[in-house]
């Protein structure tokens, strides 16, 4: 059993390549570690193209590394059979920037949550999924669940992309920018909501994102990739604030602080 001291989750010296169209080699991820503790939120920022979904798929076992290793509540990915694997994953659950993409168009919500309540006998689902859409204020929950993805606004559908991710209680959420193209109204709302599924559920977050002001308000700690290596990490009071490498006192300068007001987040929705 793994103890308190364990790390949730562990990336070691992780690498991924890919080959280009051109046939060229792409590092995308190059010997990157990182740790996620329990109940905790770590934010990997960086610009586009700098390998972050890459690590965020690998953390998640949707894709293979090439070297290193991937540690899930102190247990090797490489050391479980396929039956194993599948068991773990479920303390892990996705929340993907294109909500719309990741909904199956033609499954009703209804459906889309019965699939990851599946588990659960048949009787008890509806109001199972019910409750849990009413927990990320889609509420009430049950006058949701016969509608299509297309019937929801943007809001709502990444609030049931949410939910969704909820319904097997995952001990950690990789969150790859849930929040892309969000107004600042909405990207409160749903870190807001975050937060307060953390308080009351004590799970983890990976959050990855582009956006330094949604680190420094939502994080505990933050991991700074460039070209594929996390070049700098630590509490996000320590990296935002006294910046060790150039990269990251670069991406601190190109915050449009006078542009966007800034997030308003709390530690729980009342």
């Amino acid at each position: 059993m793994p103890s308190d001291a364990t790390p949730l989750l562990e990336l070691r010296n992780v690498s991924k390549t890919f080959r280009s169209a051109a046939g060229e080699t792409v590092h995308a991820v190059r010997a990157a570690s990182l740790v996620v503790g329990r109940g905790e939120t770590v934010a990997l920022v960086g610009e586009s193209g700098s390998g972050k979904s890459t690590l965020g798929r690998i953390a998640l076992g949707l894709i293979r590394a090439d070297a290193g290793d991937v540690l899930l509540e102190g247990r090797s990915f490489a050391s479980l059979t396929s039956r194993e694997f599948r068991e773990a994953r479920t303390a892990m659950q996705p929340i993907f920037q294109d909500a719309t993409a990741s909904l199956n168009p033609r499954r009703t919500v209804r459906q889309l949550m019965a699939q990851a309540l599946r588990r659960l006998a048949a009787d008890v689902v509806d109001a199972r999924a019910a409750a849990i859409l009413d927990n990320v204020g889609l509420r009430p929950g049950a006058d949701y669940l016969g509608r299509l993805p297309h019937e929801l606004s943007g809001g709502q559908r990444q609030r049931l992309a949410i939910a969704r991710a909820l319904a097997v209680e995952p001990a950690l959420i990789v969150a790859d920018e849930p929040l892309s193209g969000a107004d600042v109204s909405i990207r409160g709302q749903v870190l807001n909501l975050l937060l307060d599924i953390q308080e009351t559920r004590g799970n983890a977050y990976l959050m990855i994102t582009h956006d330094i002001s949604i680190a420094r308000a939502f994080a505990d700690r933050v991991a700074v990739m460039l070209r594929g290596e996390i070049v700098e990490s630590g509490p996000v009071g320590d990296v935002l604030v006294r910046p060790a490498h150039e990269y990251t006192r670069r991406l601190l300068a190109a915050v449009p602080e006078l542009d966007m007001p800034p997030l308003q987040l709390h530690g729980a929705v009342p």
